[in-house]
């Protein structure tokens, strides 16, 4: 479209309107030549993350569920809204167990707090977390949650280190959760996966939830072109374990 007829449809002065297009030609929304305006690679782009997050969950589902049958506790995709600066329980499989830990999907929480939330916080570049911890109160939401800025600081550079956030009693008095980063093609994490359980069925199967974790974030930052997750720590085996194995 030409300029003339491009301020008729969107009902601008010529005048006004044509800073604006040179301003979207600059920058690779719009390109321009022949007098024709038409849309540049940035506009393409932009929609074509619109699709993908609004394809995310669906392609996470398979995954989620085999998560969910292995572990037998609930089980998450959280995703980081930037802008609120918290964490989206954004798909959720409730566990059959009669005694369990739910959340409703589209629920939010701090990032400071619950195993999604740091680990979405611990994968943030350095100037969003210094922004952050200077612009959040540290309220406490049980007595076990941390509200010291050193000690979260030096939290979140374990989670990182890591590859998993846990929390257990700091969100919910009786609740624990381990969360794991998804990671995308340019190395950046705005979604993981979540285990939630209570305490006491969750501390006998820890070691058992990373494992299962690191396998599922990893099938999933393939599926979205992304690094895998750091390797999970191997546990030695025990003489009777390697015994069986062979």
């Amino acid at each position: 479209m030409g300029l003339a007829e491009l301020s008729l449809a969107v009902g601008a002065p010529k005048s006004s309107l044509l800073g604006i297009l040179r301003s979207l030609v600059r920058v690779g929304y719009l390109a321009h030549a022949h007098g024709l305006y038409r849309l540049g690679p940035r506009s393409f782009r932009l929609a074509a993350d619109m699709l993908a997050v609004r394809r995310f969950p669906n392609l996470v589902r398979p995954v989620l569920q085999d998560l969910h049958t292995r572990t037998q506790e609930t089980v998450f995709l959280v995703q980081l809204d930037q802008v609120a600066r918290r964490v989206t329980y954004v798909e959720a499989i409730d566990s059959p167990n009669p005694v369990r830990y739910t959340v409703p999907t589209g629920t939010t929480r701090p990032l400071y707090v619950s195993a999604g939330g740091l680990m979405l916080l611990a994968f943030q570049d350095p100037a969003f977390i210094d922004a952050y911890l200077r612009a959040v109160p540290l309220d406490p939401l049980t007595p076990r949650t941390i509200t010291d800025v050193g000690k979260l600081r030096q939290r979140l550079q374990t989670i990182r280190r890591d590859g998993f956030a846990v929390s257990i009693g700091e969100t919910v008095p009786g609740a624990a959760g381990v969360a794991a980063p998804i990671f995308n093609a340019d190395g950046s994490v705005t979604a993981g996966l979540l285990i939630a359980a209570p305490i006491e069925r969750f501390e006998k199967q820890l070691p058992l939830f990373k494992r299962w974790l690191h396998e599922a974030t990893s099938i999933v930052s393939g599926i979205t072109q992304g690094p895998a997750p750091p390797e999970e720590p191997k546990q030695p085996r025990s003489r009777a374990g390697r015994a069986a194995g062979r």
